[in-house]
């Protein structure tokens, strides 16, 4: 057997490493026309960073795992095809703001088409709008040659910062296609290739749009809960309750459960806010618009979050933070990930800047150059800085707000920071992972969310 995949991004580069980690005698070909990104690959530094993913791509690479931007070659010899294209949120026209845009995933199914000449069986591995199999069904059926195809759905459910433990050992893997035998068996194909390492019972089959669908609303009741105990943190903070002990209160309840309680800044990523408004959008399209205005108010509070933390950072220091310095610890829209995509900190920085505060950023893994071009502005922009060390961010700042929730920043001196910050030193603990108290016997002035 011999699989492609089409992109070489977040999701395929790990999934596809995965599969030939596990199954060394079947090929996997990644192929992307990025050039760039493709030689990374197939470099010691990888694109993305993820715990585990340089060591399994070390191991299968040049064995069984193979990265080319030859898209022809990898479509023609593949039996099975993963699409794992970007589907980024429009921006122009009909559903800007909101639709998914498709434009990338009929591409590949064009070129498929074009390139395709024995059967194959095509994956939809991309987050996709329901129905979206239909599309990419009709412009396969107009292939030149002979060839059949069959499309399956297959959506990921990984967590950044966790991809390689949610590929070695997934809650589930969800697999919809056709009500037909040929349907059935091409189901069955890629159900063989998960169960190599992945426990039968684990496999779960639909059809073809209840996949498309659950990948959309598992993403959304996630975002839903964190703009819940969001919104909840608002309100500790008007009446002196703490929102981690509401949090561990309710989690305690099983019909509830404690994840995905944690009060923060606000959820980012590539997937959350892009799923919720996509699904807003389908119910609109549908003429479901109470349904529609249910969800999009988990966005709007995400975005509430985010602004309400950079105007408790104005008003505590006094109302202006022009000429100020506020260190930035962290950039990435979670720990152990390197991805920036709809992070927080993008838009607290920016609303910092607008209030004519000097910024200095430092992240642990994600580079300079993504920071600039993420914040929008050039290098040399005088309230923008980056810092190679959170001590150095923090050295004559007026404050520090944590941003991310990286495992090094609760073990950082803060006494030593303390004392080469200006006074009084405030700090904002945006991820509620530090100790306030003993924070505030070293002398800073503290404010988390949704606790004193």
């Amino acid at each position: 057997m011999k699989i492609c995949c089409i992109g070489a991004g977040y999701v395929g580069g790990p999934t596809m490493a995965m599969i030939a980690h596990k199954c060394p005698d079947i090929q996997v070909t990644v192929v992307d026309i990025n050039e760039q990104r493709i030689a990374e690959w197939n470099s010691d530094k990888l694109p993305i960073y993820e715990k585990g993913l340089d060591e399994i791509v070390s191991e299968a690479r040049d064995r069984n795992l193979f990265f080319s931007t030859n898209v022809d070659q990898g479509i023609d010899e593949a039996d099975i095809i993963f699409m794992s294209v970007n589907t980024p949120t429009k921006t122009y026209g009909t559903g800007a703001g909101k639709a998914s845009d498709l434009k990338y995933i009929e591409l590949c199914a064009r070129k498929i088409a074009e390139v395709a000449k024995t059967d194959k069986i095509v994956v939809e591995k991309s987050t996709l709008p329901v129905r979206t199999a239909q599309t990419i069904r009709t412009i396969l059926d107009n292939c030149p040659s002979n060839a059949n195809f069959q499309v399956l759905s297959n959506p990921e459910f990984l967590a950044e910062g966790t991809a390689i433990e949610d590929l070695l050992n997934p809650d589930r893997v969800l697999i919809g296609g056709e009500e037909s035998p040929e349907g059935e068996t091409a189901i069955q194909t890629l159900a063989d290739v998960y169960a190599r390492w992945v426990p039968r019972e684990k496999i779960l089959t639909t059809n073809v749009w209840s996949s498309e669908l659950s990948k959309l609303t598992a993403n959304a009741f996630l975002a839903q809960r964190i703009s819940s105990i969001n919104a909840i943190s608002a309100l500790c903070e008007a009446t002196d309750a703490n929102v981690d002990e509401v949090a561990a209160a309710i989690g305690t309840d099983s019909r509830i459960g404690p994840k995905f309680l944690k009060a923060s800044v606000g959820f980012g990523g590539s997937c959350f806010q892009k799923d919720v408004l996509n699904l807003v959008y389908l119910c609109e399209h549908y003429g479901l618009n109470e349904v529609a205005e249910y969800w999009e108010q988990v966005i709007k509070m995400n975005d509430f979050q985010k602004q309400r933390f950079v105007q408790r950072i104005v008003k505590t220091l006094f109302n202006t933070l022009a000429g100020k310095k506020i260190a930035i610890l962290g950039f990435a829209f979670k720990k152990d990930t390197n991805d920036t995509r709809e992070s927080s900190a993008i838009y607290i920085c920016r609303d910092l800047i607008e209030e004519q505060a000097e910024v200095h950023i430092y992240d642990p893994k994600v580079p300079a150059s993504q920071i600039y071009q993420d914040i929008g502005v050039e290098e040399n922009h005088p309230l923008v800085h980056i810092s190679n060390s959170a001590e150095d961010a923090c050295l004559d700042a007026h404050a520090l707000a944590v941003v991310t929730e990286w495992d090094e920043f609760k073990t950082l001196n803060f006494q030593a920071i303390f004392e080469k910050m200006l006074k009084p030193a405030f700090l904002f603990d945006g991820r509620n992972i530090l100790d306030l108290k003993k924070l505030r016997e070293i002398g800073f002035v503290t404010h988390g969310v949704g606790r004193s």
